[in-house]
């Protein structure tokens, strides 16, 4: 009975604390009190993104990893993928049982696929390591959060390829409004720049869109608040011969020009392929965390480098103890944030009632369960670091978060269910509360007393 009280409040305590910092910043953040503005909340999201979380990635990232750990810590990336796929599995199970608009089809998968693999897992690594008397030895922190950090490289590729074509307009529902705006081209012309005006300088937006990816609106590329991927493949479907690009957009074709004769002799799917690739903004993921990673895994593993940069008698220990000092700020700031985006309280949404639960049910509950299959099933083949547990809670983690708060800036992005992702994300975070700490318990169970 003292040993199951015990892991009860080994698990429980972390999370009341990192409950604290969000709770504070759900005081100062809300309408009433409103202390601080939301305008500050949004500076402190651009600082933590660019400042605090690459600070707190580089520096225990490059003092953990080495040649041999990253071979030996291969799986991490891999569960972000698989965890990923069987998401997808259950939220195309959630839209056969729960029948959401058709729409939010493709939402309601990615919604239920794409968890929060940055600041929570970050913050309750932290959170548990934090004290000398942690269930994973000394070097828990240190270790704990290059876990973490080192999913942060896969995370943005799947970002920038299947969450954003995953979060493309149906083009259904997009057909529908563009007709309507034919009929008053000028008239609309005019209204959109002054939306446009006003949505650049609005602080009314929600702070969801900038609380885990600040300036994800500045990345706006061409079509990507369109269906263009779908208008694609339907008019390239519907011909008997691939028409170039440009013709298509401009809605004539050019047969005896060279671009139209070179793209007769390339086969329709590579055509295909290619185009989509031409629209991806992959160039994009060279951002701030990622490139912390790229640095710190290249400082880990050139042979010298590590004692150079980090130790009492490293040379350019002065900058490393001050990238130290900056990334302390990282997972307070992450809380305050959150409490602040939970003041916001949630948006309309016409997602509706049932899929919001299915989604949710799905993401904090069903998930979590195959997590801890797969682990088992990988830790029995012999895929996992022998006898680290704190590894095996890092994996295990990363299926039990609730949907990536990034979500909601790709969600405005590309203009679509903006609404509805902010509910989501608000109604997840909430209950994930009681979710992540039903489940710590049971990881702490499961691999403190059989290990």
């Amino acid at each position: 009975m003292d040993s199951t009280r015990d892991d009860v409040v080994d698990a429980v305590f972390p999370l009341l604390k990192l409950l604290s910092m969000a709770l504070i910043g759900l005081i100062i953040a809300h309408p009433i009190v409103q202390l601080v503005p939301k305008a500050t909340f949004k500076t402190l999201s651009k600082l933590l993104f660019m400042l605090f979380l690459p600070c707190l990635i580089f520096n225990n990232l490059a003092q953990s990893i080495s040649l041999k750990n990253l071979l030996l810590w291969w799986f991490i990336p891999v569960n972000i993928v698989v965890s990923t796929a069987i998401g997808c599995i259950l939220g195309y199970l959630v839209t056969l049982f729960c029948r959401p608009p058709p729409q939010f089809f493709r939402f309601t998968i990615i919604m239920t696929a794409f968890g929060n693999t940055g600041y929570i897992p970050l913050a309750v690594v932290s959170s548990v390591c934090h004290s000398s008397d942690n269930p994973f030895g000394p070097s828990c922190y240190a270790s704990g959060v290059a876990y973490v950090s080192f999913t942060q490289w896969v995370c943005i590729l799947l970002v920038y390829t299947l969450v954003y074509h995953m979060m493309e307009p149906p083009l259904e529902y997009y057909e529908i409004v563009e007709e309507k705006q034919d009929d008053d081209d000028d008239e609309l012309e005019g209204i959109n720049e002054i939306v446009e005006e006003i949505s650049v300088n609005d602080l009314s937006r929600p702070l969801l869109v900038e609380a885990e990816w600040p300036g994800m609106e500045d990345k706006e590329i061409e079509h990507c608040k369109t269906p263009f991927i779908a208008k694609l493949f339907n008019s390239i479907s519907s011909m008997s011969q691939i028409p170039d690009l440009h013709s298509m957009e401009e809605g004539h074709s050019h047969p005896n020009s060279p671009k139209s004769i070179k793209c007769l002799a390339e086969p329709r799917m590579v055509r295909k392929m290619r185009i989509v690739a031409e629209h991806t903004p992959i160039r994009n993921i060279l951002q701030p965390p990622m490139l912390a990673s790229v640095l710190a895994i290249l400082v880990g593993i050139i042979p010298g480098l590590t004692s150079i940069a980090f130790g009492d008698d490293a040379p350019l220990s002065f900058i490393t103890e001050s990238l130290d000092m900056m990334a302390a700020a990282a997972v307070p700031s992450a809380m305050l944030i959150l409490g602040g985006m939970v003041a916001e309280g949630p948006n309309e949404s016409k997602l509706g009632l049932r899929t919001t639960i299915g989604i949710i049910v799905a993401r904090l509950l069903i998930l979590p369960l195959a997590g801890i299959g797969v682990i088992f099933l990988a830790d029995k083949w012999d895929l996992l670091i022998p006898g680290d547990q704190l590894y095996r809670f890092v994996l295990l983690l990363q299926y039990t978060t609730p949907s990536a708060l990034l979500l909601g800036a790709i969600a405005s992005l590309r203009g679509y269910a903006v609404g509805e992702a902010s509910t989501l994300l608000f109604w997840q975070h909430v209950f994930a509360i009681f979710s992540l700490a039903f489940y710590i318990v049971i990881y702490f169970k499961l691999l403190l007393s059989f290990s």
